[in-house]
Formats: C-alpha cells, sequence, structure tokens
C-alpha cells in the first residue's frame, strides 16, 4: 500500500513497497492510500505523473463509492491520441487494475494499443498486463461507443517482473458470443472467451479476450484490436479467432471468399510472430433442432471457410459448431434454451457461456495443447 505519494526527496512518484502505484482521478475525497489525481494535474517530471493535455480533460462526478465516486473524463481520444495519463514505472512486467467512471461502454487504451475492449456500465472493473520499455506508462479511456463518456475512477499498477515480458498469454478474438461482459464475476449475459480462464491453468497461461460485439474479420483485422495482439504475440503464446456470424449479415458486404481471406490474412500474421493459432467455428442458434431432436448448425456463420481455412494453414480447429451441436442435442431443446439470453436464440447467458467455454478448453486439450 502507498503510504504517501512522494518519496523521501520529495520528488518523482514514490517506488511503493513491491512496486505498487495507486491513483483515484476526479476532484472529490482521495481514498486512503491512493494519489489523488484532479483533471487539471499536468505530467511533469519531478512529480513522475500527470496528464499529458490536461486541457482535454475535465473532472466528473460518478455514482459509484469509495474510488468510484468521482472520475474524469477524456475529451479527446482514441488509440494513438497523446490526451493520456503517463506514470514514470521503472522498466518491467506490471498488473494494471482499471476502475471506470460513469460510462456504457468504453474501452482502455495504453502504449498506443488496445488493452482491454467494450467495458461495459458504470464502475467496471478489469486488468490486464503491459510490459513497459521506456520508463512510462501512457494510458487513457476510449471508444469504446460512440457518443459514451470515456471516464477513468481509479488505477493500481503493481510490479510483477523486471522483466519486461507478458507471461504466457491466451489471445482471444471474436465478437459478442465470445466477448467480456461486466460485472466480469457476476454478469448475467456472458462470452465464452469471458468464462475460458476458469478452465485454463493460471500457472500456464493468462487469458486476454479482446473480442467485441458485433464484430465482423476485416473490423478486427483492421480497427486496432489484432493491431493489440500482434504487438505482444510471441513464441509459445496461443491466439485463438472466431468470427463469421456477423460476416453472414448483408450489411457488413462480406462474401464468404472475402471473410476466408481476411482471417487467413490475420492467421498468417499471428503464425508469423510464432504462436499457435487455433480457428474456431461459432456455436449456432439455440432452436437448430431438426424435428427429431437434433441440434444441425454446420452451415452457419461461414463456418464451412473456417474449417477449410485451418486445413490449408495447418492450424488448430475448435469446432464449436459441430461440438456445441453435439452437446445440445444430448441435453435438448428446452435445456438448450436455457443457456441463452432470456428472448434471444443467439447471446450464451452467463452459465451457457461457461458451457462453451468448457467444451473449447475439453478440445484443446485433446488436441494435446497443455495448459488445460
Amino acid at each position: 500500500m502507498l503510504s504517501s505519494p512522494f518519496g523521501a526527496g520529495g520528488s518523482g512518484i514514490m517506488h511503493a513497497a513491491a512496486g505498487e502505484y495507486k491513483f483515484d482521478f476526479g476532484a472529490g475525497s482521495v481514498e486512503n492510500g491512493y494519489i489523488g489525481v484532479s483533471a487539471t494535474e499536468a505530467y511533469t517530471a519531478a512529480k513522475g505523473y500527470g496528464f499529458n493535455t490536461p486541457g482535454n480533460m475535465r473532472n466528473v462526478s460518478a455514482s459509484g463509492t469509495g474510488v468510484a465516486s468521482d472520475a474524469v473524463q477524456f475529451l479527446t481520444y482514441g488509440t494513438k491520441s497523446t490526451n493520456t495519463f503517463n506514470v514514470d514505472l521503472p522498466n518491467g512486467l506490471y498488473e494494471v487494475n482499471v476502475v471506470l467512471g460513469n460510462t456504457a461502454r468504453a474501452s482502455v487504451a495504453a502504449e498506443g494499443v488496445f488493452q482491454l475492449i467494450n467495458m461495459t456500465g458504470n464502475g467496471a472493473v478489469d486488468s490486464f498486463q503491459i510490459p513497459v520499455t521506456d520508463g512510462q506508462l501512457n494510458l487513457l479511456v476510449t471508444e469504446g461507443k460512440a457518443g459514451t463518456a470515456f471516464t477513468l475512477s481509479a488505477l493500481e499498477i503493481r510490479k510483477l517482473s523486471d522483466q519486461a515480458v507478458t507471461n504466457r498469454t491466451i489471445y482471444i478474438g471474436g465478437d459478442s458470443t465470445v466477448a467480456n461482459y461486466y460485472p466480469l464475476d457476476t454478469s448475467v449475459q456472458g462470452g465464452w472467451g469471458q468464462l475460458f480462464p476458469a478452465y485454463v491453468d493460471e500457472n500456464v497461461f493468462q487469458v486476454r479476450n479482446l473480442a467485441s460485439g458485433g464484430q465482423i474479420a476485416r473490423g478486427f483485422r483492421d480497427d486496432g484490436q489484432m493491431e493489440a495482439i500482434l504487438q505482444y504475440l510471441k513464441p509459445g503464446d496461443v491466439f485463438i479467432l472466431q468470427l463469421g456470424i456477423n460476416d453472414t449479415n448483408a450489411k457488413n458486404n462480406t462474401t464468404e471468399a472475402e471473410f476466408k481471406e481476411i482471417m487467413r490474412d490475420m492467421v498468417q500474421q499471428a503464425k508469423g510472430k510464432g504462436a499457435t493459432v487455433v480457428l474456431s467455428t461459432p456455436q449456432g442458434r439455440a432452436t437448430d433442432f431438426d424435428a427429431s431432436g437434433v441440434h444441425r448448425a454446420e452451415g452457419r456463420w461461414y463456418s464451412n471457410a473456417t474449417r477449410a481455412l485451418a486445413q490449408e494453414e495447418g492450424v488448430m480447429l475448435v469446432d464449436l459448431n459441430r461440438l456445441s451441436s453435439a452437446y445440445f442435442t444430448a441435453i435438448g431443446p428446452d435445456a438448450t434454451l436455457a443457456l441463452y439470453m432470456a428472448g434471444d436464440t443467439l447471446h450464451p447467458n452467463r452459465a451457457g457461456a461457461a458451457q462453451l467455454a468448457r467444451i473449447v478448453s475439453e478440445e484443446l486439450a485433446r488436441q494435446g495443447l497443455n495448459g488445460f
């Protein structure tokens, strides 16, 4: 815990025991053990923290308690924006815990790429690992969803290692059936990527889920999520990619052939980083039962293109489309429908997401991938 924001010499951010740094943002009272940071606080080397462009920040209220009772709002944003909160840190690997203020859907970026995607709801909390290699962390809150207030209530930063390399990581890309929902531990809706860590040996892997609602292959590749993965992806890591549901929507103007080649591009980029690449096909709808009670979804969501691509590129395939159908057939239509959101035959609830995560993890283990 921080006992004071300053070292004994009175200059520079305190290097706390165990390398821990805690910031409480906004104009309200400062919680015990935190450094208070108002929107007007400009970065100086003497302090070792502050906003790069405080003129583009403002103090706002928030509806939580403690550190979540107030926040700062980023008035300009974007992964490449210079409107960042800067913290001087010794080089190494850090865990960053983020508490947002009042917002509908916001993402967190640092070092010019996304770190957390589409944190939903007021006071949302999540964390990520990041290597610091230039002596400073540069972070901001960004889209998210256009028109949302991008706010930050608190940061807790803890040094994990002097080695500025992320732990072995499973990166996940996908859409709303894969994405995180908040609060992470209690959300009603779930994506299987959100529930996946429960089936992973945390001594072997950390899980980073960069899936987002409504996503298509072209968007995942071109709008920053794939860029974030490629910045950190390395030998020993795993990249699981599941898309296709939204690509089949006519409004997205993506043929199956185009989808396949965009996916191929991402597969080849990830292979070039030395990572293990896994393609996954999406599960079907809750109502994809035939008259004999068999769940059939093989033709949905460009899944045939994903199957073919896995074979052509020599990468692992988790055929969740077929595996989930076998599971749904075994439990029957009523029990299957109970695994989806009320009135929604596409999006799993938390229990459904957990079952899909279990199926994915078991299939990876069956194919010889250790860590499950």
